[in-house]
């Protein structure tokens, strides 16, 4: 979650308030006070709610919240007649551009400092790291309109910001701080993206780096914002609260025309909502006029649409109302947490740890004891690290994303091994051995259940600690187990073990195959093995879903 720093003097100028009042309530907001000092205070925010990234957007949210201004802000937005243009070359590489022109802004060192903590925690929360969006604030009087967004040559030259001389795109990659940092995002592909002014002059080279020409100072009046990215609802959601914010700071925000289209409009979404439905969710009476009342504190637009409905539209800002539930989050928010009753379940029950949660209890008892180190890992994952690093067919059980925000987290994981070696690949640095296991939930057929695996690199690794490492955890757990010769892919062929029970295999160990070390870029042998937890005495028949615990 992302930690915002609010300066006491520049928050109580925007609204109005003394700060001691401001530290009390914020906790009611939502947030979490991480440290109180002397001219300022760090706050902890969710990641659904980057329009508090900013002490604008905090100050904002604070003047509803204690009801200094309510209601719904209202943004203006006139045109500025400046264009800009999109290469269709940029089609496959990073085609959605977002821009606006924000004028009579009055930066001083506080303000500056707010704008690039917004920016850095906005390329965070909604650029997932630059790579789904990445922000670019500009002096626009530095430059001249028109302005393109092109696939360039990566041996095009410019000087970037915080250096003195000119660099081509490809020694920004190498020499460049950020260059370093976020080649990664572009270094394969056969031209870069940039965005030049009429003159030729570089503002941009996105995501890694604005060019020296166009750096805001405090005598900087008038800006020019370029977000580019691969998702278009991001790149806008990075406009509007930029925007925004600034406009809480008092500057003038004008549209931009992108290859026909004027962005941003800053207008609100609408959305009716059943007052019955908010009441019997947070179990408080509420009428249509109350309702509106307490959304007008969270700066939502609402009035009373009939005797049942409230009419709520919702600032341009606020990304993350996607259901109805989310207002009426946002109603209990108003309502006061502190205000509502604390009651009893009226339901009694008495607590026992789930069977699958014993077993993998036991099985990490007897991982660690081999000196292996737990690794908790992600459960999205895709099908090259899953199958095709692997040498492994993809089962036919994977369960995809529809919609996944991004190439390397398409299914939910079949297994754990590949992500074990996934692990290696990104503890190269590290001295060996490096000794890891992992248990946890696996998904396969839309079926919920539970596995492990170890991995072991270092020179010497082999068949036989994998063997070893094997036997122990079965004996331990209680399988009664046999071994034939397995047939994994995954596995050098003679150095490879399928664990049997009662004639089905529920298990593999052994030596990882070179192609598959290639494919995870490793330079050691690797030892493993893999477990099906269901095959442990008092795992749950038939299987299902247990509780929540694994990721």
């Amino acid at each position: 979650m992302a930690i915002i720093t609010l300066p006491y003097r520049y928050l109580e100028r925007l609204t109005g308030v003394d700060r001691e009042t401001i530290i009390e309530r914020l906790p009611m907001i939502g947030a979490d006070i991480e440290r109180v000092e002397e001219d300022h205070v760090d706050v902890e925010f969710f990641p659904d709610r980057p329009d508090l990234y900013s002490p604008e957007g905090v100050a904002r949210a604070v003047r509803g919240f204690l009801g200094i201004e309510v209601g719904l802000p209202v943004y203006s937005v006139r045109p500025s007649g400046i264009t800009f243009s999109v290469d269709p070359g940029l089609a496959d590489i990073r085609p959605c551009l977002g821009s606006a022109v924000i004028r009579n802004v009055n930066l001083d060192e506080e303000s500056i400092e707010s704008l690039m903590g917004l920016q850095e925690a906005l390329h965070w929360a909604v650029g997932r790291g630059r790579g789904k969006v990445a922000i670019g604030v500009h002096d626009l009087d530095a430059v001249r309109p028109p302005f393109r967004y092109i696939a360039s040559p990566r041996d095009r030259s410019f000087v970037p910001l915080d250096f003195e001389r000119e660099m081509t795109m490809e020694e920004i990659l190498v020499d460049h701080p950020k260059g370093r940092d976020y080649a990664h995002l572009v270094e394969n592909f056969p031209k870069f993206p940039l965005i030049v002014d009429a003159d030729d002059r570089v503002l941009s080279f996105p995501p890694i780096i604005n060019g020296e020409v166009t750096r805001v100072t405090a005598a900087t009046r008038n800006i020019l914002l370029d977000c580019t990215g691969t998702d278009r609802k991001a790149v806008m959601t990075a406009v509007n609260i930029i925007c925004t914010a600034l406009g809480e700071a008092g500057a003038s925000i004008e549209s931009v025309n992108v290859d026909g289209e004027e962005m941003p409009t800053l207008a609100p979404a609408e959305r009716l909502v059943f007052v019955e439905d908010c009441s019997s969710l947070l179990g408080i009476p509420l009428t249509p006029g109350e309702m509106a009342r307490l959304l007008g504190r969270m700066r939502f637009g609402a009035e009373p649409a009939d005797d049942s409905r409230v009419r709520v539209r919702i600032p341009c800002y606020r990304a993350d109302i996607l259901h109805d539930w989310d207002v009426f989050e946002d109603v209990a928010i108003a309502y006061g947490f502190e205000n509502f009753e604390a009651t009893l379940p009226a339901v009694s029950t008495i607590a026992a740890e789930h069977p699958v949660k014993t077993i993998e209890g036991a099985v990490r008892s007897v991982m660690t004891g081999l000196g292996y180190i737990e690794m908790i890992q992600f459960t999205l994952t895709n099908e090259r690290v899953l199958y095709t690093n692997m040498q492994r067919s993809p089962s036919p059980g994977t369960v995809r994303l529809l919609h996944p925000i991004s190439e390397e987290q398409t299914v939910v994981r079949t297994d754990l091994l590949p992500l074990l070696m996934e692990a290696l690949f990104a503890n190269k640095h590290r001295d060996l051995p490096q000794r890891l296991f992992a248990v946890g939930d696996v998904v396969e057929d839309c079926l919920t259940y539970q596995k492990v695996a170890a991995v072991s690199i270092h020179p010497a690794a082999d068949f036989s600690e994998a063997y070893a490492a094997a036997d122990v955890l079965c004996r331990e757990v209680s399988i009664g187990y046999s071994v034939r010769e397995s047939a994994d892919p995954a596995f050098i062929e003679g150095r490879r073990g399928d664990i049997v029970l009662d004639g089905r295999v529920v298990g593999v160990f052994g030596e990882i195959h070179p192609a598959v070390l290639r494919a995870f870029d490793l330079e050691h042998p690797v030892a493993a093995l893999a477990l099906d937890l269901r095959a442990v005495p008092g795992y749950p028949a038939p299987p299902g879903t247990p509780s929540p615990g694994g990721r």
